[in-house]
């Protein structure tokens, strides 16, 4: 804090400084201040003016000071993703340490500085300033319409490329889909297997349920079963070959799923889905065109996403918000 504070004084002194020196030599302020104070002016030119190279110098090297500083703490604390960013992201403070005279102007840039340490200090709020306002809603809107044009232009080259290319479809499946094929098909095997292991564990009861209700309904229609019901004590017969059947299409159906685990399912799971990927893979003509259209119908969308304005919207709900009464607002 006491850096910042100093540096913040420093600044208003540098550019007061050259703002003085700038109008001193301007010949008729020039006479007026002699007029005016001969002997303030006849100092300021002996003692400051003389020397206004080595003086500027010296603000020079503090300044150039504090960037180095704020360099090697952004270095350490890691504040960016590579070691060299901080001077382009602090690029006002770079050019106000330029010592010659033609670059003397870019110190006002510091001003931007002055205004981010005071910040940073809490002595002022800029997110409060009507202008800092001003500068956010129309540097979205610029980036934006930057970005939007980009963009489109940048995907209308992708529709002409996808429009113009040969057997785009087999060459996806030739160059990206195949040489990963192998992975791909052990990669859905598995995760096949692990759905249904779940799907399993988590709903076994009604499983067992559907399965008993099954049997007891296909016996119930089950000709044999009927007269086997007729005859004495058939029914307590028909009972337990019932319950039989059921827990042995129960335990069927959970040896079964506990099968899943094993190596030869999981051998014949990948075969079954590695002959879908083939089936999936093969193409012609037709597929080429149909995939060639379905790409370049996404990315229309997308362009038609893209040129939508939405800091038109956003432009006129801050309005609406600002200009609002605040009893409705707060009502609201």
């Amino acid at each position: 804090m006491i850096w910042d504070l100093a540096v913040v004084v420093l600044v208003a002194i540098n550019l007061a400084l050259l703002l003085f020196d700038s109008l001193f030599l301007i010949p008729p302020l020039n006479t007026a201040f002699h007029a005016v104070a001969p002997g303030l002016h006849a100092a300021y030119d002996t003692s400051i003016r003389a020397n206004f190279v080595e003086i500027d110098l010296c603000f020079v090297a503090i300044f150039l000071l504090d960037v180095l500083l704020g360099w090697v703490i952004a270095i350490a604390q890691r504040r960016y993703a590579r070691w060299f960013f901080y001077p382009f992201v602090h690029w006002y403070d770079v050019l106000g340490c330029i010592p010659l005279a033609g670059f003397r102007l870019l110190r006002v840039l510091r001003v931007i500085s002055l205004l981010i340490r005071l910040q940073r200090l809490g002595l002022i709020d800029v997110t409060r300033w009507r202008l800092y306002r001003f500068y956010r809603t129309y540097y979205g809107v610029l980036m934006e319409e930057i970005s939007d044009r980009v963009a489109i232009n940048l995907l209308g080259e992708m529709q002409d490329e996808i429009h113009h290319s040969e057997h785009l479809t087999r060459r996806i499946s030739t160059e990206v889909i195949q040489p990963r094929k192998a992975a791909m098909v052990d990669e859905i095997a598995t995760r096949l297997e692990r759905t249904i292991s779940k799907g399993y564990a988590e709903n076994h009861h009604q499983v067992h349920r559907y399965v008993a209700a099954l049997v007891a309904r296909t016996m119930e229609e089950n000709d044999e079963l009927r007269r086997l019901r007729r005859l004495p004590m058939g029914d307590a017969v028909a009972e337990s070959i019932e319950r039989s059947l059921s827990d042995i299409a129960s335990r069927v159906v959970h040896e079964a799923i506990d099968g899943l685990n094993s190596p030869h399912f999981h051998s014949l799971l990948a075969e079954l889905v590695s002959s879908g990927v083939d089936a999936w893979l093969q193409v012609d003509d037709k597929t080429d065109r149909v995939t060639q259209q379905v790409l370049i119908d996404m990315l229309e969308l997308l362009k038609e996403q893209m040129a939508v304005k939405r800091w038109k919207s956003e432009l006129s709900e801050s309005r609406t918000r600002h200009d609002a009464p605040p009893g409705r607002e707060s009502g609201a």
